[in-house]
């Protein structure tokens, strides 16, 4: 029955979606303008915890900035939602036209290098055109790592949207076997790292004003692999339009102290939060396993 739920909750919205991929950039943002009264204020999609959210992280601020800045970030979040639709027919030429790596150069020296790279970034931006972006303007194959949504269909049309520009998509329970199998071409490996984690293997981290359970899977594997780490910085110029910006953090990382991976990616994502606080993904439940102690 569950099946057969899903597949009929599908195929209704895919002629939707169709026709939604299809609208030039001009009419989606206008969809997008009336999304944003429909979520806000019809259905108040996880308003509680973006405000505790927001909250917790800008105790400082005054309410009625917090309330702004809740604002821009459900503006935000349907514009997000309705481009990554757009993503089923967006072109190279679009995409590159309104997603830009600044420094291509840094990728292309790794490259040369013969080295595989670990791209590590978070929910900011638009982090689907990044990597597509990623994939246009440089040598690397790039692999997405993914968490399987629960309905299959809507997971394999997310799957073809990531496949497209020539990138591949790794399952999460997949990762390692399937990055010790990289041949001796170069790879590239785009890991978003800034949600939940599971606390029995987590770290704990001064994060956003309050101490938080942070993977430790991403270290693990960057050293057991000992893939060069790129932090990607994603900014957003204007309405549909993002700019890139690669960062090397570690061209060894077997050398690395314990935890300075972790605590650097942790750290370059809280400056880009901090400087673009509506375009990161406040919607996730990032806290929900508190952590009761206080960090120095």
């Amino acid at each position: 029955m569950k099946r057969i739920t899903q597949a009929l909750t599908f195929w209704l919205l895919l002629p939707w979606l169709c026709i939604v991929a299809i609208l030039p950039f001009s009419i989606l943002y206008k969809m997008s303008d009336v999304c944003y009264y429909l979520i806000y204020y019809l259905l108040r999609y996880r308003k509680k915890i973006v405000w505790n959210n927001l909250s917790n992280a800008f105790s400082e601020k005054e309410a009625i900035e917090r309330k702004k800045l809740q604002k821009d970030f459900y503006r935000h979040l349907c514009d997000l939602l309705l481009e990554h639709i757009k993503g089923l027919t967006i072109t190279c030429a679009q995409v590159l036209h309104r997603c830009t790596l600044q420094n291509p150069e840094v990728l292309e020296s790794l490259y040369k290098k013969g080295k595989h790279v670990l791209l590590l970034t978070g929910h900011q931006g638009n982090w689907e055109w990044a990597g597509s972006a990623v994939a246009l303007q440089t040598n690397y194959k790039l692999y997405v790592i993914y968490k399987t949504l629960s309905n299959p269909y809507f997971d394999g049309l997310v799957g073809r949207i990531r496949k497209r520009f020539g990138r591949d998509i790794i399952q999460q329970n997949q990762v390692l076997r399937k990055m010790l199998s990289y041949d001796s071409i170069p790879k590239a490996t785009a890991i978003l790292a800034d949600q939940a984690p599971d606390p029995q293997q987590a770290s704990i981290m001064n994060f956003l004003n309050q101490p938080t359970y942070v993977t430790q899977g991403l270290e693990k594997l960057a050293k057991k692999l000992n893939h060069a780490i790129v932090y990607m910085h994603i900014k957003k110029i204007k309405r549909g339009y993002y700019t890139v910006i690669a960062e090397l953090l570690f061209e060894h990382p077997i050398d690395t102290p314990d935890l300075l991976i972790t605590q650097t990616y942790m750290q370059r994502l809280e400056a880009d939060i901090y400087q673009e606080p509506a375009t990161w993904l406040w919607s996730h439940n990032r806290w929900k396993n508190k952590v009761n102690l206080e960090i120095n």
